[in-house]
């Protein structure tokens, strides 16, 4: 708001007053004799005249507010300064009007300088023995702060506050000009919010909340006395210390007097004020996300940080981002939904005390925006003193023989997000998840069998002297847990299973190089050096055989954005900490919107999450999930329609599981973050296993949520092309595969013989019979002879096959489960 316009003639006798006395007070400084002297006062005149009228104004540091989703909980704050600017009708009267009696009684009759303040206190200086006296106004103090906080460089803000004439001086002419530009009031307003008031509070909003938590619209008498009294020497007049206390109680005293002599209080008012007792806060404003909320919550908080250093919406360098954050003043309604994140904190905790080595660690992403929902790790967000350290020694064998310490209980390292020298973990037979996607895209319906034997000779090239390879080869030769055989299995019952002699195979059909770009497409980041280099070209990529059980490292956020990318029908979002960020003046900014784009067909992604509902004990009407489940509990804890996978590693050196509805998918896994070739067994099923934390963190995201059903995929995607198979009953084996191969089947021969009615060594029959998938596993059931009929399943899906018990490792260094 612009000042009324002042009087020309007072404005000219303003000029006119400053002038000479600006040559007297030049003049005194440096030749006291000829300080009253008519030349000075010209030239004074003069040269006050050419100072500048033009008052720079930048915008001061600004306190950034960060919330949780419901954009009212408090996550933390991040500043340079402790400030937030206020309007005047936010600035409680009380607090108007003591300023103005601490530091200006005169503040709304002058034009920006006290001309008889000037000279009272040039006589008075000029005086041996008498104490210094000042005259700055405060639109003169006020000036001398804007030219102090829009300094570019130190020596600015050095002249800005230095105790000579030459600064005084052009803060006086500043003074009548920036009186001439805007009214008393916002004039107030701008000091009061530029002002510093000691304890790391600048401006008055801050102050009122360090020293008596409330706004500074509430301030009463006594409390906006005490602020006043507090500008002039914020660290002597400090209430919190024992040796200010006293001085700021005499100072808030004397302030209340000055009041009831500008007529802003009864003396009645002021003698009540004075006998209130001082009592102040001493309330810091928490700085940074050590000092978030919950301490549990600064993983989170340390993942948008990191996430707005990577904006170059907000400068060019690092440092001009943190500078905006820190100094902008932005308001921040982060992507943490705070019943997520309780739950996911509860969760981890009770699986591993923060005094554990191993990591239970738990990330929540919301398919459709990807908005990260919550991260949760059993450890403390927080620095160890390196004075005291608390933290144990390394888990790292060589690491703890030097003495190193470990990232247990306290560590700032984004374990969960990776980053900062962490590229993740291995997540095992979640990855399968991905050769289903490559394949499903290749044209293979969910319903294509594979016989899957107990060890599978892949055309996958290794060392010879792995063991993962053919004995006496240089092939790679997965096997399943507990080296059995996986039968006749399809995708769904496979994956509900964990078959890996039916994924590698299924992997080398549509090519390894399809089933990267699939989990890449689908979130998947390859930080370790030696999965980029794999995942670098396609002629690598076609070499990676284990790639499918979940050999490459990924960390719990981006498992949990790749499953979402599917439960979003295929779109992929970039994971982002945010829902809104709003700047000082209130303007929304584009950068929280999410970020998507269609990766998977809406058919691809709908038939990957039916094959994932079989892991997790649910399943649609077009399920075929087999009768073996590796984490079956999910779907009746969490009590909603849920897909997922669960997965570990060779020796159980990692766990993981995923579990996912429509509006949440969760991924944790639990990994000695220090030691990856740690000795310690991580588990799934047990209360101290991963499985509790992912599924008990859906539970308590779901709660109150409604029950949203996964779309079931099409007939064509599911079954492919049915064909007839032909009836073989009582004819040859040989005959038998001849005439299914000829109807584009692949043949496969019982080793177990059945009692039918044809002659011992025949076909009884096929299972399935009836009707199967185009190019599907037949399976030939030889006659022993003897009468009776001939088993099989109608329904195209596998007998009682054996499949890997829940959370077990592959085998010959290998993934399963």
């Amino acid at each position: 708001m612009r000042k009324r316009d002042h009087n020309v003639l007072t404005n000219a006798a303003s000029l006119l007053v400053c002038g000479l006395l600006a040559g007297v007070v030049v003049a005194a400084a440096a030749f006291p004799a000829v300080a009253m002297s008519g030349l000075a006062a010209k030239a004074g005149a003069k040269t006050f005249g050419a100072l500048p009228t033009e008052l720079t104004v930048a915008r001061a540091p600004q306190i950034s507010y960060l919330l949780a989703s419901d954009g009212k909980t408090p996550l933390a704050t991040m500043y340079d300064e402790n400030r937030r600017d206020v309007k005047f009708a936010d600035i409680s009267p009380f607090m108007q009007k003591a300023i103005i009696a601490a530091e200006d009684h005169d503040f709304y009759k002058h034009n920006g300088v006290d001309i008889n303040g000037v000279a009272r206190a040039f006589v008075n200086n000029q005086s041996e023995g008498a104490g210094r006296q000042g005259a700055s106004t405060l639109t003169m103090q006020y000036v001398r702060l804007a030219i102090a906080y829009s300094a570019s460089h130190p020596a600015d803000v050095v002249a800005a506050t230095e105790d000579t004439s030459a600064r005084k001086l052009r803060e006086m002419r500043l003074a009548l000009q920036v009186d001439k530009e805007f009214s008393k009031d916002e004039i107030l307003t701008r000091y009061l919010n530029l002002a510093a008031f000691g304890n790391g509070a600048y401006g008055i909003y801050a102050a009122s909340q360090v020293y008596f938590g409330k706004p500074p619209s509430k301030l009463k008498i006594e409390e906006a006395a005490l602020l006043a009294g507090m500008v002039k020497a914020p660290t002597s007049n400090d209430p919190t210390t024992e040796a200010g206390y006293p001085a700021a109680l005499d100072r808030r005293n004397y302030v209340i007097q000055n009041m009831v002599e500008i007529k802003a209080i009864t003396q009645q008012e002021a003698d009540v004020a004075k006998a209130t007792k001082l009592v102040v806060k001493d309330k810091r404003t928490p700085n940074g996300c050590v000092a978030a909320n919950f301490n549990e919550w600064g993983f989170f908080c340390d993942y948008f940080y990191r996430w707005w250093m990577d904006q170059e919406t907000f400068g060019s360098t690092t440092y001009d981002r943190e500078r905006r954050l820190k100094s902008g003043g932005y308001t921040v309604v982060t992507s943490l939904d705070v019943q997520a994140q309780r739950g996911a904190d509860k969760a981890v905790r009770k699986a591993k005390s923060v005094n554990s080595k191993e990591a239970a660690m738990v990330a929540v992403v919301e398919p459709g925006t990807g908005r990260v929902r919550a991260l949760a790790v059993n450890r403390q967000f927080k620095l160890d003193d390196p004075k005291n350290p608390k933290n144990k020694l390394s888990s790292d064998p060589a690491k703890k023989k030097k003495g190193i310490r470990g990232n247990y209980p306290a560590t700032v390292n984004p374990l969960l997000t990776g980053g900062n020298g962490i590229t993740g973990y291995q997540a095992g037979s979640t990855f399968k998840i991905f050769s289903i996607l490559a394949a499903l895209e290749k044209g293979i319906p969910l319903g294509y069998t594979i016989n899957a034997p107990q060890q599978f000779k892949s055309e996958y090239i290794i060392s010879s002297s792995s063991p993962a390879a053919c004995k006496g080869t240089h092939f790679y030769c997965p096997t399943n847990s507990g080296l059995k055989a996986g039968g006749v299995q399809n995708m769904w019952s496979a994956f509900s299973a964990s078959i890996n002699t039916y994924f590698v195979p299924l992997q080398q059909q549509v090519g390894a190089e399809n089933v990267v770009d699939a989990a890449r497409r689908a979130g998947i980041q390859f930080r370790a050096s030696n999965d980029a280099k794999f995942a670098a070209t396609k002629e690598a990529a076609h070499q990676w055989g284990a790639f499918t059980l979940g050999v490459s490292s990924t960390t719990p956020l981006d498992l949990a954005n790749a499953y979402a990318t599917l439960a979003a029908d295929g779109k992929y979002c970039e994971p982002i900490p945010v829902q809104e960020i709003r700047d000082p003046e209130g303007n929304k900014l584009d950068i929280a919107n999410p970020r998507c784009e269609k990766r998977f067909s809406t058919e691809v992604a709908r038939a990957a999450v039916d094959a994932a509902r079989c892991p997790v004990g649910d399943n649609s009407k077009t399920s075929r999930c087999g009768g073996s489940r590796t984490a079956a509990v999910v779907k009746n804890i969490v009590d909603a329609p849920v897909a997922g996978k669960s997965g570990t590693t060779d020796s159980e050196k990692t766990a993981a599981l995923v579990a996912m509805t429509k509006q949440y998918s969760v991924a944790g896994i639990m990994a000695d973050p220090d030691w990856p070739q740690t000795n310690v067994k991580m588990k799934h099923k047990e209360k101290d296993g991963i499985n509790p934390p992912v599924y008990e963190t859906l539970r308590d995201a779901m709660k109150n949520k409604p029950r949203i059903k996964f779309d079931e995929p099409g007939q064509k995607i599911s079954e492919g092309d049915q064909r007839s198979i032909p009836d073989v009953k009582c004819i040859s084996v040989d005959q038998a595969k001849s005439r299914l191969k000829g109807a584009g089947f692949e043949p496969v021969v019982s080793s177990t013989k059945v009692p039918s009615s044809c002659k011992a060594g025949e076909a009884a029959g096929t299972s399935p019979d009836g009707r199967t998938i185009k190019g599907g596993v037949v399976t030939i059931q030889v006659s022993s002879g003897g009468g009776g009929g001939t088993p099989g399943n109608n329904d195209g899906t596998p007998g009682n096959q054996p499949g890997n018990p829940p959370g077990r490792p592959g085998n010959g260094g290998r993934p399963g489960g």
